[in-house]
């Protein structure tokens, strides 16, 4: 589980925790990953998901710990924010960095643990692969670029037994979102805009996302493979 130690990463480690996985949680924030590790008795690993050798080294841990890599949850990313003309190269590089090549990187390093044992892999996206906002063409980017990665996983790999699915959430309600609307010059007026994007009503939470994942990593979804699941409560079929 990249990206584990806060928002939907958390959420997804709390729910696969409760039902009985063992479960190791990378992030580059250490010290969030090992207070959520105590909570969970999982394995917490500080690391750069654009690093090779961390990540490497975080499945040789993983492995050792618990004698098997069953499912990867690639969940880390970032958002830096910035049209083209914008952006330096190098907020460019670091933001495709973390979101793509982080999932490239775990995938290639797990896929061979898992090859003639059967896994499944669980691409965190998000509905930016589809829909854009202004501002955000390094994000949008990385994301589409996830699903595109998804696919040809999941055509690489089946003969390996290994499922490579993709999810695609919405607004959801984690310290990343509240951290972007204290910085809006009118916090309340954007909430009920982003309230009014949403047919159910609500904004996501970490669990929605956890239920998904944990059903894409499940033998439930066993003839699932290079789907994409998008959760965001209707917001992009409204055409928002």
């Amino acid at each position: 589980m990249t990206g584990a130690a806060s928002g939907i990463g958390a959420g997804i480690a709390r729910r696969f925790v409760e039902a009985g996985a063992s479960v190791a949680l990378f992030d580059v924030n250490g010290d969030g990953a090992r207070s959520l590790a105590a909570e969970l008795d999982a394995l917490p690993i500080e690391g750069d998901v654009s690093r090779e050798d961390d990540v490497r080294g975080a499945v040789e841990q993983t492995v050792a710990r618990f004698g098997s890599l069953d499912v990867l949850v690639n969940n880390a990313g970032i958002n830096l924010v910035g049209t083209v003309a914008d952006l330096t190269a190098e907020r460019w590089d670091r933001q495709i960095a973390v979101n793509l090549k982080g999932a490239f990187l775990f995938s290639k390093y797990a896929v061979p643990r898992m090859r003639g044992r059967g896994g499944s892999i669980v691409n965190i996206s998000s509905v930016h692969a589809f829909v854009s906002w202004p501002g955000c063409p390094a994000y949008d980017a990385s994301k589409a670029g996830m699903l595109a990665l998804t696919r040809t996983m999941a055509l690489d790999h089946g003969r390996d037994g290994i499922r490579v699915n993709a999810i695609c959430p919405g607004y959801i309600q984690t310290p990343l979102l509240d951290a972007w609307l204290a910085a809006v010059p009118d916090r309340e007026a954007t909430m009920r805009q982003i309230l009014g994007f949403h047919p159910l009503g609500r904004i996501g939470t970490p669990r929605d996302i956890a239920e998904a994942a944990l059903f894409l990593a499940s033998d439930a979804a066993a003839f699932i493979s290079g789907a994409t699941l998008v959760v965001d409560g209707a917001m992009t079929v409204a055409g928002h």
